[in-house]
């Protein structure tokens, strides 16, 4: 019969503390499976228990209903609640520090073979059922270390990419609001300079600005018909819609194809560079996009997006960089919504819109420094998916023996 965990660990299950106990500011923080992977707790508990329950810094927790995550706790000191188990090593063959990486696809593989009722139950006897580890402990201690090392910096670049994104949102609303004077540099505040402003329906602006009607700067401003639903296809032109547009960029990881008709009601709603698109119904409305400069594919709109065509089409990224998410200009995107349970715009809200519009040289300025702040967190997110990807296959490798640790960390 084949190892398995059952003989290496102790799993306690979490105790039913009673609710009467629970509050926000006196006792022990209590672990529910809500607050696993937060490092934080929503309440405490003051009240008698058995000390059996005290969970400590580190410890290898798993929620036992739902997704099974498996988490080490930073919390410090706390009280392990019901639905939630300790799992820890009880043998000189298994390395503690070990045993959570260990844990992580094996739990994973036993919630894809649960089967789902309404919620996903583990069992404590399904962790002993686990093969043990085929590997030495000191192995298992290098792996350990290759992993850890790993996360540290997996978690290290996410944090610089936070931080970078809150540089981004500060530069933008600065560049947007005041401006790149003719030295290079952003012109100073209103409050410090008013004479280099002027009051607009957008607010303070540059003297040298204006605020222009989209209807007034757009050649063509238009969504998809309903009937575009007769045109999907297997393959063919894509088909933009609702869930394929982000905050600042399109996503084509769900496709859809379309073969257009031949009319001119095709021809409509054909995208080209430089177009901006909202979405204006549907999945996230007031999500904006634009479509690349160097963009060649066929590609037809739907009925939840709208399309709007500058007559300068470098205006367009300039437009998206004003009313996308934590812009100044986002407000108007989320005032010109209508109804309640599903709020929309239409083709009359997007005609009311407006940008300021600095000189060109100004804007194509603001443009390239939001470009390189944008890149700089763009440079990041890949180096962050390199080395997800990096730690899932090497938890593969390590984990089963299938690579040796000792040549990694050499």
């Amino acid at each position: 019969m084949p190892d398995t965990l059952a003989r290496h660990i102790k799993v306690l299950s979490g105790w039913a503390f009673p609710s009467d106990g629970f509050n926000e500011l006196e006792g022990l923080p209590l672990i529910r499976i809500r607050d696993l992977g937060s490092g934080t707790t929503e309440v405490k508990f003051k009240g008698s228990y058995d000390s059996r329950y005290v969970i400590d810094h580190g410890d290898v927790l798993i929620g036992m209903d739902g997704d099974f995550s498996v988490e080490k706790w930073v919390g410090g000191k706390a009280l392990l609640n019901q639905r939630v188990c300790k799992v820890e090593s009880t043998s000189e063959d298994l390395d503690q520090s070990f045993l959570f990486w260990y844990l992580i696809p094996h739990v994973a593989d036993i919630h894809r073979k649960t089967p789902q009722t309404t919620v996903r139950h583990l069992s404590a006897s399904s962790l002993g059922k686990i093969e043990a580890p085929r590997i030495s402990v000191a192995e298992q201690r290098a792996a350990n270390k290759v992993l850890d090392t790993l996360d540290a910096t997996i978690r290290q670049t996410e944090a610089i990419i936070e931080k970078l994104k809150q540089v981004k949102r500060g530069l933008l609303h600065d560049l947007l609001t005041r401006g790149i004077d003719a030295n290079g540099e952003l012109r100073p505040p209103q409050n410090r300079a008013p004479e280099l402003y002027k009051e607009s329906v957008l607010g303070w602006i540059p003297r040298e600005w204006e605020a222009p009607l989209f209807s007034t700067i757009a050649i063509h401003i238009t969504s998809g018909s309903r009937g575009w639903a007769a045109h999907y296809a297997e393959s063919g032109a894509l088909f933009v819609r609702s869930q394929n547009i982000r905050m600042g960029q399109l996503d084509f990881t769900d496709r859809q194809h379309v073969r257009p008709p031949s009319g001119s009601e095709g021809q409509r709603t054909k995208i080209a560079p430089c177009d901006l698109l909202i979405t204006i119904t549907g999945n996230g409305v007031g999500n904006v996009a634009c479509v690349p400069r160097e963009w060649q594919e066929a590609a037809f709109v739907s009925q939840h997006v709208g399309l709007i065509r500058f007559s300068d089409p470098e205006l367009a990224q300039f437009a998206m960089h004003y009313l996308v998410e934590g812009s100044p200009g986002n407000q108007q995107l989320i005032d010109a919504q209508y109804g309640q349970s599903k709020p929309g715009l239409n083709l009359e809200t997007l005609r009311d819109l407006r940008i300021p519009a600095p000189t060109n040289i100004e804007r194509e300025m603001i443009v390239e420094h939001i470009s390189c702040a944008q890149g700089r967190i763009e440079v990041e997110r890949q180096l962050a998916t390199q080395l997800r990807a990096l730690k899932s296959g090497l938890m593969e490798d390590l984990l089963t023996g299938r690579v040796r640790v000792t040549p990694l960390l050499a």
